[in-house]
């Protein structure tokens, strides 16, 4: 199952020590998921080297064996497993590789002394995949067993220590997170990531009585399959309750889906409305402006006819008034022409009658020059 990796993400423990205290080694298993820090944790206090996980993919996929070290004089051995928000495989896969473990070193008598679980202080919230997670390790261990749990809260330096010490506190005071298992026997410790506090935590079980898992009872004596253990059963109730929360929260979506839809259909049948009228108050406006513009091209075209028809009278009033003008002018012209030829006509006729006047002096100063020769000439004769 996939899951998120901003959630709360656990790791359990399991410590194996020897009945005598020989140097024969002894098992410890380390189970947890992705990100708590448990290959850490083993590679610190085993001087191991096993593969940390630095990204999304988990990087512990089989159970292994940690080196053999000594503490307090006996010899241990730490056994990391997957966890159950692993990438690549379901819980079921998990819990099935837990539990075949659990079940083979109970077989071979050898019981556990105590068990960790670690817990990252570093997250801010203990959400629905760490409680998961929580409510499993108690189905695994049973109450019984709670006593020899150590709660270990690790990765102290990523925060500041006053947000440490509030967050342990809630979680040691909180009947949803650690206070029933506190209230049960359990113990809380820190783990600073420094080889003294690693060993201080395994040093609790040293001493410890060996107890047995209620998973291991269950599949060893009572001859149970994984799927009808009490963990089993609880991750299935908890896939049930995934299944269902699934169906839910799909259901949800749908319905906010279908809301949002109908919504967004409201919406865009307002926004086409609100369109609709806008463009409608737009043409109105438009004709409006254009009933305007041609009211007053209709004014300014009857203005300019106006100017122009005064235009037009005013060069016909004054081609009339030139016509008129000219019209006088040229009787004018010819009224001077009648006179002048009338003066002509009276100077020719008065020149004519001065000719004849002329002519007829001439012929008479002639005559009386002829009659006068001729008294001259008579008289020279008489003489």
């Amino acid at each position: 199952m996939s899951r998120q990796m901003d959630e709360l993400t656990v790791a359990y423990v399991f410590l194996y020590l020897p009945f005598t205290t020989d140097i024969d080694s002894m098992n410890y298993s380390v189970m947890g998921a992705t990100g708590t820090g448990k290959s850490t944790f083993i590679n610190l206090v085993s001087g191991s080297n096993f593969q940390v996980g630095s990204g999304l993919l988990s990087s512990t996929t089989q159970v292994q064996s940690s080196q053999p070290f000594d503490i307090g004089g006996r010899r241990m051995v730490l056994i990391d497993t997957p966890g159950f928000d692993d990438t690549t495989r379901t819980d079921t896969d998990i819990l099935r590789t837990i539990t075949t473990y659990l079940a083979n070193t109970y077989r071979n008598n050898k019981k556990l002394s105590g068990v960790i679980y670690m817990h990252r202080i570093s997250d801010p919230r203990m959400g629905g995949i760490s409680r998961r997670n929580f409510g499993m390790f108690r189905k695994l261990c049973g109450d019984s067993t709670l006593a020899s749990v150590i709660i270990v809260t690790n990765m102290w330096g990523e925060i500041r220590e006053e947000v440490g010490v509030q967050r342990e506190r809630e979680l040691a005071t909180e009947d949803i997170l650690f206070k029933p298992v506190l209230d049960k026997g359990a113990k809380m410790m820190r783990h600073y990531n420094t080889l003294e506090s690693a060993r201080a935590i395994v040093q609790q079980f040293v001493n410890k009585e060996k107890v047995t898992l209620k998973i291991q009872d269950e599949v060893v004596r009572e001859g149970k399959s994984v799927e009808q253990t009490a963990a089993g059963a609880e991750l299935e109730a908890e896939k049930q309750k995934e299944l269902a929360e699934g169906r839910r929260r799909q259901e949800e979506e749908m319905r906010r889906a279908q809301e949002a839809m109908r919504l967004k259909m409201a919406e865009e049948e307002r926004r086409h409305k609100a369109e609709i009228e806008a463009a409608r108050v737009r043409a109105e406006a438009e004709a409006a402006r254009q009933r305007e513009a041609h009211a007053r091209e209709m004014a300014r075209q009857a203005e300019e006819r106006c100017r122009e028809e005064a235009h037009r009278q005013e060069v016909q009033r004054q081609l009339e008034a030139q016509l008129a003008a000219q019209a006088a002018e040229r009787q004018r012209q010819a009224a001077e022409a009648q006179r002048v030829q009338q003066e002509m006509i009276r100077q020719q006729q008065e020149a004519a009658a001065a000719q004849q006047r002329l002519q007829a002096e001439m012929q008479a100063a002639a005559a009386a020059a002829a009659r006068r020769h001729r008294r001259h000439h008579d008289d020279c004769i008489i003489c």
